[in-house]
C-alpha cells in the first residue's frame, strides 16, 4: 500500500510503502519453512531446529530480508503505479522498519521520466533524395557474384604476374634478426591486392613455383608497429605454388546457373530491380532519420542523466551482439586497439542523447494523438517478432510482456503521424551527388587530398580491428524509433557448376 510520495529534488521520488503485517508474517513462515532444512545451530541436528531456537541463535530478524524480497516487488510495483510517476531505472530501498504500527514501512527512490513539453511535430519540411540504379551497378553486382563462381586454376607453365595468388613460405629480418609476426607458412597472397607493404607483392611477381629468393622492403613510417618504423626488411621467400582465377563467361548459361532467370538480360533486369527498391529503402530511411533529429529537437524537458547512460548500456550490448556474430567481441576489439570502455560508451553518447529525445518526443505525441494499439496491431507485431526469431509466437508471448509490444506498436503509429504529415520534396541524384551532399565537409577535403594507397600489412589483429572500428562508427539504429529498411538484395546463393569458362586478364 502507497503511504507517501514526494518529489525530493528534480525528477528524483521518494515512495512511502507499508507491507500489511499478517501479510509479512506469511512471507517470514514460508521462508522459515523453504530453508529450514538447510539452517544449522550448534546442540541441533541440522534442520531440527524449531524456528524459535533459529531465531534466538541468530536474531529475531533472520528470515526478515528474505521475506520481504519476496514482498517487495509486487508491493513496489503497485505503488509507483499508484504514484503516476514512471520510473526509469529500478526504485532502490533506502530504509525498512520493521517495528512500524501500522505494518513493515518500507522507503524507495528513484529517478522518474521527465515532464515534457513537446513543440510542432507536423508538416516538417525534408527532402528524399533517391539514387538512380545505373548499368554500373548492375555491372558491380553480377562482378560479385561472378567471382563467387570463379574457379581456382594452377599454373606450371610460367611466372608470377600480377593479379596471380603466390602460395608462399616467408621469413622477415631486420639487421639480420627475425621479428615477432614476420614469419608464415603457406600464405595465399593475391599479387595486386596491396595487402602487404609497399615493395613485397612486386618483388614476388616473375618468380616462378619452386624458387628461393630474398626481398627486400622498407616499412612505411606510419607502420603500426613501433619496431619496425621505417626499417628495412629482408623477407626470405618460397614460393610453393601459383594459381589464378577464372571467371565464368556472363551468359544466359550463368543466369540459369546463378539465379532462376534463362536469360542473362532477364538476370540483370532483376538485379536493377532490386538495386532500385534498395535505393528507394534508402531513401526512405535517410527521410525518417532526418524527420527523428527534427523530432528530437522539437522537445523541451530537463531529462536525467541516468536515461542517457541506460541507453548508451543498450547501444553497446548491442554493439557487443554484433561483434560476436563476426566472431568478434568487446573484449577482443579492446584487445586489438586498445581501447577502453569509456572509449566504446564515448562514441555512442551522441546517439543515446537523440534516441533518449526521440523516444520522450514520440511519447508525447502518442498522448497528444490517443493512439492506442488495437489488439490486431499487437498480434501482427509478436507474429512479425516470431518470423524474425524463428520462434512459434506463444513462444515469442512468454518471453515477452505484451505491454512492451503495445508501447512499441504506439511509438511507431507516433512516428507515422510525424511522416504522414511531412512535406517531402523528391529528387533524384548520383551516388557521388549524395555522398556530398550527406558529408559536404568530407566531400570537400576529400577533393583537395591527393589519393593516397594503403600501406600497411594486414593481418588478423587488424583486420578484427579494423571490423570492430566500422562497428563502433556505425552502430545499429534504435529498433523501436526509425523506420525499418528491407535487407539488401541483388544476390543469389552460388550453386555447383561445370561450364565454359573464360580466362581471367594477368594483369588486372
Amino acid at each position: 500500500m502507497l503511504k507517501n510520495v514526494q518529489e525530493t529534488e528534480k525528477n528524483k521520488v521518494e515512495l512511502v510503502v507499508v507491507i500489511d503485517r499478517a501479510e509479512f508474517e506469511a512471507a517470514v513462515a514460508g521462508v522459515f519453512k523453504k530453508n529450514a532444512k538447510k539452517i544449522q545451530v550448534p546442540g541441533f541436528r541440522k534442520g531440527k531446529a524449531t524456528r524459535g531456537i533459529i531465531e534466538k541463535f541468530y536474531g529475531k530478524g533472520v528470515f526478515y530480508e528474505d521475506a520481504l524480497n519476496e514482498l517487495l516487488p509486487d508491493a513496489i510495483d503497485s505503488a509507483v503505479k499508484e504514484s503516476g510517476f514512471i520510473p526509469v531505472e529500478t526504485p532502490a530501498i533506502t530504509d525498512a522498519d520493521f517495528e512500524a504500527e501500522e505494518g513493515i514501512v518500507v522507503k524507495a527512490a528513484f529517478t522518474r521520466r521527465p515532464d515534457v513539453k513537446l513543440g510542432e511535430y507536423k508538416g516538417y519540411e525534408v527532402t528524399k533524395y533517391t539514387v538512380d540504379a545505373t548499368d554500373a551497378d548492375v555491372d558491380a553486382e553480377l562482378e560479385n557474384v561472378q567471382k563467387r563462381y570463379a574457379r581456382t586454376v594452377s599454373v606450371d607453365d610460367r611466372a608470377v604476374v600480377d593479379g596471380d595468388i603466390a602460395d608462399i613460405d616467408y621469413e622477415g629480418f631486420v639487421d639480420g634478426v627475425a621479428f615477432d609476426g614476420g614469419k608464415a607458412e603457406g600464405h595465399k597472397l593475391k599479387i595486386g591486392s596491396k595487402q602487404f607493404i609497399p615493395g613485397f607483392e612486386e618483388q614476388i611477381i616473375g618468380h616462378s613455383k619452386g624458387e628461393e629468393f630474398d626481398i627486400v622492403v622498407k616499412f612505411p613510417e606510419d607502420y603500426h608497429s613501433e619496431e619496425l618504423k621505417g626499417k628495412e626488411a629482408t623477407f626470405h621467400i618460397k614460393l610453393n605454388a601459383i594459381e589464378f582465377e577464372e571467371l565464368p563467361l556472363l551468359d544466359d548459361e550463368f543466369a540459369k546457373d546463378a539465379s532462376d532467370f534463362d536469360t542473362i538480360a532477364e538476370y540483370k533486369a532483376d538485379i536493377k530491380a532490386k538495386i532500385e527498391k534498395r535505393n528507394a529503402d534508402e531513401a526512405d530511411m535517410r527521410v525518417g532519420e532526418e524527420l527523428a533529429e527534427k523530432l528530437c529537437a522539437a522537445i523541451d524537458a530537463e531529462i536525467p542523466e541516468v536515461m542517457y547512460e541506460k541507453e548508451t548500456d543498450l547501444l553497446v550490448r548491442e554493439h557487443d551482439m554484433n561483434l560476436r556474430q563476426q566472431g568478434l567481441s568487446l573484449e577482443m576489439l579492446m584487445q586489438y586497439t586498445g581501447m577502453k570502455m569509456e572509449d566504446i560508451r564515448a562514441r555512442y553518447a551522441t546517439m543515446a542523447v537523440a534516441n533518449v529525445r526521440k523516444q520522450l518526443a514520440l511519447a508525447e505525441i502518442v498522448k497528444a494523438e490517443k493512439i492506442e494499439a488495437d489488439d490486431a496491431s499487437v498480434e501482427a507485431r509478436f507474429e512479425e517478432l516470431a518470423t524474425q526469431f524463428g520462434m512459434k509466437v506463444e513462444d515469442v508471448k512468454a518471453r515477452i510482456d505484451v505491454e512492451d509490444i503495445k508501447s512499441e506498436v504506439e511509438t511507431l503509429k507516433a512516428f507515422e503521424v510525424v511522416k504522414n504529415s511531412a512535406k517531402v520534396t523528391e529528387k533524384t541524384v548520383t551516388r557521388e551527388e549524395l555522398e556530398a551532399i550527406l558529408n559536404p565537409e568530407a566531400a570537400a577535403a576529400e577533393e583537395e587530398k591527393p589519393k593516397k594507397k594503403t600501406t600497411t600489412k594486414k593481418t588478423a589483429t587488424k583486420k578484427a580491428e579494423t571490423e570492430g572500428e566500422e562497428k563502433a562508427e556505425k552502430p545499429a539504429a534504435k529498433r523501436t524509433c526509425k523506420p525499418k529498411t528491407e535487407k539488401a538484395e541483388g544476390e543469389e546463393a552460388p550453386k555447383k557448376t561445370t561450364r565454359k569458362t573464360t580466362k581471367k586478364a594477368d594483369a588486372e
